[in-house]
């Protein structure tokens, strides 16, 4: 059994979440060469040069809701929006189910008006797929894809880009609906 000790000091989350996941993936036999587990995360971050490196990109890595909602090719684009039932109707979610906003200020064609600190509470809906998702079941409008000012690729609908409200937690919730009377429920 390895006892590991710090006098005086507590181990940090992360630090302790690694050790478990390394503990739990050489128990289990290793990598098994699915990028999804939480054993190629661990890898991954072990390579890292420091201890306190490889803990904050596991920690990064395991609690991003951005990686979690990114399409990356083709057909998982498409994967990346579905059409989600609401106290306020049908809606635009992303692959977790949260719902999905436009922002009124977005007026010019193919451009973001939320950008830096505005993030903060609407994160855009990105992807590095190269075409714009099609064929999502309830949703009879156009999608596309716009360049943001960051450089990021955002999923627009009908012309207007698509955005979490960061106070949304479940499926079905629709907080953002409504902030500043210029963000609304993005309708399929």
């Amino acid at each position: 059994m390895i006892r590991l000790q710090m006098p005086h000091r507590r181990w940090p989350v992360a630090v302790v979440s690694l050790l478990a996941i390394l503990l739990v993936s050489a128990a289990c036999g290793g990598d098994d060469g699915d990028t999804a587990t939480p054993t190629k995360a661990a890898n991954t971050a072990a390579a890292s040069p420091t201890k306190s490196e490889a803990a904050t990109q596991a920690a990064t890595t395991a609690a991003s809701p951005t990686t979690a909602a990114t399409a990356t090719t083709g057909p998982a684009a498409a994967a990346l929006l579905k059409v989600g039932t609401t106290t306020k109707g049908n809606v635009l979610t992303d692959n977790a189910g949260l719902s999905l906003y436009t922002f009124d200020n977005d007026t010019t064609a193919g451009k973001s008006s939320c950008n830096g600190s505005c993030t903060n509470n609407w994160p855009p809906v990105t992807t590095t797929a190269a075409a714009a998702p099609s064929g999502i079941t309830g949703a009879s409008g156009a999608f596309s894809i716009l360049t943001r000012d960051d450089g990021a690729k955002q999923i627009a609908y009908n012309g207007k880009p698509l955005y979490r409200w960061a106070a949304d937690k479940a499926p079905g919730d629709t907080g953002g609906d409504g902030v500043g009377s210029v963000w609304h429920l993005a309708k399929p």
